[in-house]
């Protein structure tokens, strides 16, 4: 079967049972743009609510449906190479270039994960699941309020690459932290240079290996046990194999037993096919203790040198070894072996060794200040053209007068500490709700709808370099209607053609540039209360705007109204 080479994330579907007026449903979800709509009250929010708990939202048990033990939400998600590693990493399993990311809730409080059915967490879940989806609802902060978001935005935008210089800042930085190693050490060479040279000199003497410790140790421990293995493993064997009455001999008749009725009963049959592999698996463990028997053997010889090897180990540990740690502080132990001569190196200049340390460091200084000037260059070209391009694009979502700023403070190059490992710059997005304003930073002065909208314009724009695969609006058009309504759908459209996007609202004119429609549907019955997802045909897509419109299923001023919305996208 061919690869789907799946280049982004993408949400293939979600099932949900018993999650608040949730009882059961499952939803497909294609690429594209799919809108999510339904009357007040039905259930939209809890969908968005069964994705977070999936992608590891803090859990709360209220959330379990009346009358339910537990809550189970199952997503299953399309993810690229770079993400699958990511689940990986954290432990989960990927197959088929998907992943199925499993969430339990139950009333007493419990929460279960699994990831591609691996026993996972939701801290896991969450060092991956910011890569498969960005979620922006109302309730929740923009990513853009973020420290760091902001400048990562920006390079993807521009198409900064930083790998270079962030090579070169790491050699400059081990180089300064080496010659103020050796700047200490100078101040007590003498004593430091004469410990160095003994330890070095015991060091090769022994000449450590990794693990050896433990290995020696291991091996101490059956030697000095030979006779004591030997009489387990005989006395074993014995009642294994050698009496009359063996454990294999007894096993035997059992398996005859069952062979004399085999073919009457399917079901025993099974049972007699594994009674069968227990035997021969068995039988090879008896073969395996026989062949450590018979090179199981005494050698006072090797026991005495092992036992002193150990020693002299354990000697020179507790003189040089660093850490309460034992197995580690071996580990550190060979490192520091290692590296003696190039210490004592560094001591026998003196003075003038780290003369010539620092003037590497000075050339190491210049081609990072080059290269931190020429990303901070880059930075003010492509920020204002991004400030720009998104600004026209907050002006057309019900927000004409709105700005977006990138503000961008450039430290000293000529400071070696202003420098990090992403540059000299300190990236900062601002908005300005109004003429007049001064421009502030987004959680300061824009709402949850002007939120959604500028990041929805800031999605549109930078698309094509976001990695993000899949998008989901909860009520970006909070406040907006009419033609401005229209805009936002608009735009929603055009980031759908880079990447899936799924957005609950309540407005038609937004709902009518869905790819795909799903509504939720609320039945009563008494005191019960279940929702449910249904995807809409062409004929009931028309009824379910005509709704929207109205609040009126069968309006035929609405269906009008209604037709002539899908034609505008039809002919844009």
């Amino acid at each position: 079967m061919a690869s789907k080479k799946v280049s982004k994330s993408s949400l293939e579907e979600i099932s949900i049972r018993g999650l608040g007026v949730i009882e059961s449903t499952n939803i497909e979800f294609k690429p594209g743009l799919t809108v999510l709509t339904g009357e007040t009250g039905a259930g939209k929010t809890m969908v968005l609510t069964a994705l977070g708990l999936v992608l590891g939202s803090k859990s709360d048990s209220d959330l379990v449906r009346q009358g339910q033990e537990r809550a189970v939400i199952t997503g299953k998600f399309a993810v690229p190479k770079t993400i699958a590693d990511l689940i990986t990493e954290s432990g989960g399993e990927v197959e088929d270039e998907s992943v199925v990311i499993t969430r339990t809730l139950s009333t007493a409080g419990k929460s279960r994960v699994l990831v591609g059915g691996a026993v996972s967490s939701t801290s896991a879940v969450n060092q991956f699941s910011q890569s498969l989806v960005e979620i922006h609802a109302q309730s929740s902060s923009s990513k853009l309020t973020k420290p760091a978001v902001s400048r990562e935005l920006l390079d993807r935008f521009a198409g900064i690459d930083l790998a270079e210089y962030q090579d070169i800042f790491n050699q400059y930085q081990q180089m300064i932290e080496r010659i103020a190693d050796l700047q200490s050490q100078l101040s007590q060479r003498d004593k430091e240079m004469a410990l160095l040279s003994e330890f070095a000199a015991e060091f090769a003497k022994l000449t450590p290996k990794s693990g050896e410790l433990s290995q020696i140790e291991n091996e101490i421990a059956k030697l000095g046990s030979v006779e004591q293995l030997n009489q387990a493993v005989s006395a074993s064997l014995n009642l294994l194999e050698d009496d009359e009455i063996s454990a294999i001999n007894l096993l035997q008749q059992i398996r005859k037993n069952l062979d004399q009725v085999g073919g009457k009963d399917s079901e025993l049959d099974k049972l007699a096919e594994r009674f069968t592999e227990t035997l021969l698996n068995l039988s090879d463990i008896g073969s395996d203790l026989t062949t450590y028997l018979s090179n199981l053997e005494a050698d006072p010889n090797r026991f005495a040198t092992l036992q002193e090897r150990k020693a002299s180990l354990n000697s020179l540990l507790k003189r040089y070894g660093k850490g309460s740690e034992r197995d580690a502080a071996f580990e550190q132990l060979i490192i520091d072996g290692q590296n003696a001569k190039a210490k004592m190196a560094d001591l026998s200049g003196g003075d003038e060794r780290v003369k010539e340390l620092e003037k590497e460091a000075e050339k190491l200084f210049a081609q990072l200040k080059t290269l931190a000037l020429e990303v901070s260059k880059n930075r003010k070209a492509s920020g204002e053209k991004l400030a720009k391009l998104v600004t026209a694009e907050i002006n057309n979502l019900a927000m004409p007068n709105a700005k977006f700023v990138i503000e961008q403070k450039v430290a000293d190059s000529n400071t070696p500490k202003n420098y990090t490992s992403t540059g000299l710059d300190e990236i900062a997005i601002l908005f300005a709700g109004h003429v007049g304003a001064a421009p502030l930073s987004l959680s300061k002065v824009a709402s949850g709808g002007e939120l959604s909208r500028v990041m929805l314009a800031l999605e549109v724009v930078i698309a094509e370099a976001e990695p993000i695969g899949t998008y989901i609006f909860d009520e970006v058009d909070a406040g907006v209607g009419g033609k401005a309504a229209v805009e936002v759908g608009r735009r929603l459209a055009k980031l759908a053609k880079s990447a899936q996007v799924i957005v609950i609202t309540h407005l038609p004119q937004v709902a009518v540039w869905a790819d795909n429609h799903l509504v939720v549907k609320k039945n009563e019955s008494g005191l019960v209360t279940q929702s449910d997802v249904i995807e809409m045909s062409e004929v009931d897509r028309k009824v379910e705007i005509a709704r929207m419109l109205s609040g009126q299923e069968d309006s035929k001023t609405a269906q009008e109204h209604a037709t002539e919305l899908l034609a505008i996208v039809r002919n844009s």
